[in-house]
């Protein structure tokens, strides 16, 4: 019987060999303090998910909580993906409908599979809090000078700070060639982020807008590592600044985002809008997960 006090490796939002990304979950995390936690994170250089039991009387099925190599995480949707994922691989869901609370309130997790090879997870946001950055909120100049490109590598749109769980500033670029390309400054960009509220920088550029089909990078501020393969929470800020943009061309249709393709390690998340009538009220985040198969 597999030990879940143990760390396990799930790739989160693959879309290929050697994609998604890397989530060290702890299915029973009951007995780590908060070092341990953190030194769980440090270990494996990623973010990671820690299970614990629900508070009695909570009305929650479990609590997570979320570790970066530097710092505590109040929310983090590919870690939850993951968790949810190997809870329902071991047999431990009683349900396919679960509430999950974190630091940052009540998440809901649709279960799609129990109990067969094609297990199928989707985490629950709210609605996006989008603002546009102005002049009096930044200095363009600094943010280009930051990702080492120019005015003209923008795309005609608005740089906007978005946010289910947590800000992120979505920049964007006028072609995949130039993203992909980007080699930023990183150790201007936590002072910078700070400077506008934001938990990390998120260009991205329209593969086709009909299909809803984006590509994007994630520059976190402080987690410890440059980049992320993959970012729900940042793909769910995404959708609602393309809502917000006028971008979105159904919303009963996924938008789909590509990750990690510059890191080498491709990932594709699924961003579901919810609507109540003609109104947004939230959406749900989700993709492949597959077992790590590193040494």
């Amino acid at each position: 019987m597999q030990d879940h006090s143990r760390p396990v490796v799930v790739n989160v939002f693959s879309a290929g060999p050697g994609g998604g990304n890397p989530a060290p979950i702890v299915l029973d995390a009951s007995g780590m303090s908060d070092a341990d936690m953190q030194g769980v994170a440090r270990h494996h250089g990623f973010e990671s998910g820690f299970v614990l039991p629900a508070p009695p009387g909570s009305g929650h099925d479990y609590e997570l909580r979320f570790w970066v190599p530097n710092h505590e995480m109040s929310m983090c949707g590919h870690a939850t993906v993951g968790a949810v994922w190997l809870l329902a691989r071991e047999g431990m869901l009683r349900s396919d409908m679960l509430r999950v609370l974190t630091r940052s309130g009540t998440v809901n997790v649709a279960v799609g599979g129990r109990g067969s090879p094609a297990i199928a997870v989707e985490v629950s946001q709210p609605a996006g809090v989008v603002d546009e950055l102005t002049e009096s909120d930044f200095d363009k100049a600094e943010l280009l000078d930051i990702l080492r490109i120019t005015e003209t590598d923008l795309a005609p749109l608005p740089i906007l700070n978005a946010s289910t769980s947590r800000v992120k500033t979505l920049v964007p670029i006028a072609g995949v060639e130039t993203l992909n390309e980007l080699s930023p400054d990183f150790d201007r960009i936590e002072k910078f982020c700070e400077s506008i509220g934001s938990t990390g920088l998120y260009p991205y550029a329209v593969i086709d807008l009909d299909e809803q089909v984006i590509d994007a990078r994630q520059f976190p501020k402080s987690s410890g590592y440059p980049e992320d393969a993959a970012t729900g929470i940042a793909a769910a800020a995404l959708a609602f600044g393309l809502l917000t943009n006028g971008m979105v061309r159904d919303p009963g249709r996924p938008i789909l985002v590509n990750q990690g393709r510059a890191m080498k390690r491709p990932s594709l998340i699924s961003v579901r809008l919810e609507t109540v009538g003609s109104d947004v009220v939230g959406c749900w985040l989700g993709g492949q997960v597959t077992p790590d198969d590193r040494p």
